[in-house]
């Protein structure tokens, strides 16, 4: 599945507001690995910010007609209306470093007009080998696999 095909225009509309915003955020999880072109499946499309709530974040919210709303003690945060219907907030990520440290080693995948920041598919494997959780190990070897078809088109690639 091309990755354009994951997102719907309004989907597309929401993170060019949040690229043209220059707000810092990437692409985690299955979503993040999908994009890459992991054969995976996922019901949502993780984002983790470096600041929620910050003034550019909230801007480009705005022009894109989501909502923030921030967590509580009983609720996480969410993001509301638009094209965000799909997109759930992430903030942290177990097994993994700070965003800042994790945000110099995203790879950008290309959606149409936009260059996406998404977390390599090396890192998601780390996360998910970090939480242990059964669907995260079921998960595993497709994306073991898929890191190894990726690396070896990038060495064709640089030979």
């Amino acid at each position: 599945m091309a990755a354009r095909d994951l997102f719907d225009r309004r989907e597309i509309a929401f993170l060019k507001a949040l690229i043209d915003g220059d707000v810092e955020f990437m692409i985690v999880g299955l979503a993040a690995a999908a994009l890459q072109g992991a054969p995976a499946v996922t019901q949502d499309i993780d984002l983790w910010f470096a600041k929620l709530g910050s003034d550019k974040m909230l801007r480009a919210l705005e022009r894109a007609g989501v909502t923030y709303i921030a967590p509580t003690d009983t609720n996480p945060p969410l993001l509301a209306g638009g094209g965000a219907d799909l997109f759930d907030i992430v903030v942290h990520m177990h097994g993994l470093s700070s965003f800042e440290e994790e945000a110099g080693r995203v790879t950008h995948v290309k959606l149409g007009e936009l260059n996406v920041p998404v977390l390599p598919i090396s890192r998601i494997i780390a996360s998910k080998e970090a939480t242990g959780r059964e669907k995260d190990r079921a998960i595993l070897p497709v994306l073991r696999d898929s890191l190894r078809v990726l690396e070896s088109l990038e060495e064709e690639a640089d030979s």
